[in-house]
C-alpha cells in the first residue's frame, strides 16, 4: 500500500480511507491480517501512533477487529463491508455533483453528462 499524503487532512484519516479504498476493491478481503502497526508505519514512513490511531478508528466503525496478540484483521461482516462500498460511492456521487453543480449544471443537464459518459464506457 502506498498513499501520497495530502498535508491539509489528518495523516490518520488518509491512512483510514486507504484501507477502506483497498476493502472496497476487494484487494483487502473478509478476515485478511492488516500489517502489525509497526510494519505499516515502516511501509508509510509514518509514525506508528498514527497508524495506531488509524487502525483505532476503523475498530470503532466495525470495519476491522484486534486479536489480542494475533493482530488486526478485516471484519468478517460482510454485510458491513458491501455498506462500507456504498458509502464511499455515495460521498464520491455527492462530491461529484456539488463541484458539477457549482459550475452552473442543472439536475436535468448532470444526468445527461453522466448518461452520455456511462455509453461511451461501455462501447
Amino acid at each position: 500500500m502506498k498513499i501520497e499524503f495530502d498535508e491539509k487532512r489528518p495523516i490518520y484519516l488518509q491512512i483510514m480511507k486507504a484501507i477502506k479504498q483497498e476493502i472496497a476493491t476487494a484487494n483487502l478481503k473478509k478476515g485478511d491480517k492488516l500489517p502489525s502497526v509497526r510494519e505499516m508505519a515502516e511501509i508509510l514512513k509514518v509514525n506508528p501512533n498514527t497508524v495506531q490511531r488509524a487502525y483505532q478508528e476503523l475498530e470503532r466503525e466495525q470495519i476491522t477487529y484486534t486479536q489480542r496478540g494475533m493482530g488486526t484483521f478485516i471484519t468478517n461482516d460482510v454485510q458491513k463491508l458491501k455498506s462500507l462500498k456504498k458509502e464511499m460511492a455515495i460521498e464520491l456521487v455527492t462530491f461529484f455533483v456539488n463541484e458539477i453543480k457549482n459550475l452552473g449544471f442543472k439536475t436535468e443537464e448532470i444526468i445527461e453528462i453522466v448518461k452520455e459518459s456511462l455509453e461511451r464506457e461501455v462501447k
